[in-house]
């Protein structure tokens, strides 16, 4: 069992930034990928970034250039630095880790980009 603990959302302005925290706390594999994905009101949840343990990173195109993936090894962390914030970015953001045997959820944090 994985356990994922998220912070750092909020309200911020267009243009704003914000910074996701996932903290995963378990059976956590050697190998595994931990990412950020998100859904908004009456759409589907969608990928948003991702990291391996060897540090190789995916991001959707609609945030590439605006948000960085990056993790903490020795806390079993993941963050999500999110700049040049959108109105469509508004949406519930879901912390996602996964191993070759099993996935796990955290329960999301909102993220609202309103003026």
């Amino acid at each position: 069992q994985v356990r994922l603990v998220e912070s750092g959302g909020g309200l911020v302005q267009p243009g704003g930034s914000l910074r996701l925290s996932c903290a995963a706390s378990g059976s956590i594999f050697s190998n595994n990928v931990m990412g950020w994905y998100r859904q908004a009101g009456g759409k589907e949840r969608e990928l948003v970034a991702d990291i391996t343990t060897g540090g190789n990173t995916n991001y959707a195109d609609s945030v590439k250039g605006r948000f960085t993936i990056s993790r903490d090894y020795a806390k079993n962390t993941v963050y999500l630095q999110m700049n040049s914030l959108k109105p469509e970015d508004t949406a519930v953001y879901y912390c996602n880790y996964r191993d070759n045997i099993s996935g796990y959820w955290g329960q999301g944090t909102q993220v609202t980009v309103s003026s």
